[in-house]
């Protein structure tokens, strides 16, 4: 059973993650809202999800960042079969990397 996260909490969040102005800014509220573990864990889902559309093997991915085969498999489903939330990221880090050269 999945749990609806559009909450009025959530919403709140996403609010205040939305006005951070820059990286230090980001350093700043999410080591405050985040335990080290949680944010680490974050930081490493994305780089398995980076690496996985790379086309990098669970083995290269798990000797790279220490995630468990599990956890990769958990996020390679969210790519294949989630809400495509990973790739509209990576696609405008692409575009700011391409307008930035």
């Amino acid at each position: 059973m999945s749990k609806n996260i559009r909450t009025f909490a959530v919403d709140h969040l996403f609010e205040a993650i939305l006005c951070l102005k820059d990286s230090e800014e980001c350093y700043t509220f999410f080591e405050d809202i985040c335990t080290v573990n949680e944010l680490l864990s974050l930081s490493q889902r994305f780089e398995v999800a980076r690496m996985l559309r790379n086309h990098k093997t669970y083995l290269e991915i798990a000797e790279k960042t220490g995630a468990s085969t599990a956890t990769i498999s958990r996020v390679n489903r969210s790519l294949n079969y989630g809400k495509d939330g990973y790739d509209m990221v990576f696609s405008r880090i692409s575009e700011i990397k391409e307008t930035n050269e």
